[in-house]
């Protein structure tokens, strides 16, 4: 007596969180419903108006038999070969946006190191201002100095013009 195997096991038995089981029957049907279409569409106009009897069996046992995996050989590798391309487009995408990533980052540092640049000339402009500056306060410094000294003379001489008329007068 041999033993048969189940056409299909309940989802609860493969240890999977209650949206990961949903998700395994959402593309178990999508994947059934891609073979049906695949496979009616290279039949169409050949004479061949029937589907394969263990993918029309797979596709009602996945829609009835919500919450059970299918377990019929041609609707596992069916299940299978979506999962790869579902995970080859996951991959892709990452892998795009793990170039968009890295071009953006480079980009930033790139405008970063620009904008660091632009700010390292402002300071090396606005420090050479500051040292022009201060070398006319140095030279304003000692034209004051200067001119304090020529004022101090020219009290002098206008005190001696004074005294001299002063003498000149008294004569």
């Amino acid at each position: 007596m041999t033993s048969a195997l189940p056409s299909s096991i309940p989802v609860s038995q493969l240890g999977l969180s209650a949206s990961e089981a949903q998700i395994l029957h959402q593309h178990q049907q999508i994947a059934l419903q891609s073979q049906a279409y695949a496979h009616s569409a290279s039949t169409r106009g050949r004479g061949h108006a029937r589907t394969s009897a263990s993918t029309s069996r797979a596709a009602s046992a996945a829609s009835s038999g919500h919450g059970r995996l299918v377990l019929d050989p041609g609707s596992l590798a069916v299940l299978g070969q979506h999962f790869e391309r579902l995970m080859a487009a996951i991959q892709n995408r990452v892998e795009q946006l793990t170039a968009q990533t890295q071009t953006s980052t480079i980009n930033q540092s790139s405008r970063a190191g620009a904008a660091m640049a632009a700010a390292d000339a402002e300071i090396a402009r606005f420090r050479e201002i500051i040292r022009q500056i201060d070398e006319l306060e140095t030279e304003f410094d000692k034209v004051r100095h200067i001119r304090d000294i020529v004022k101090g003379f020219r009290a002098r001489v206008d005190g001696l013009e004074r005294k001299m008329d002063a003498r000149g007068s008294r004569r």
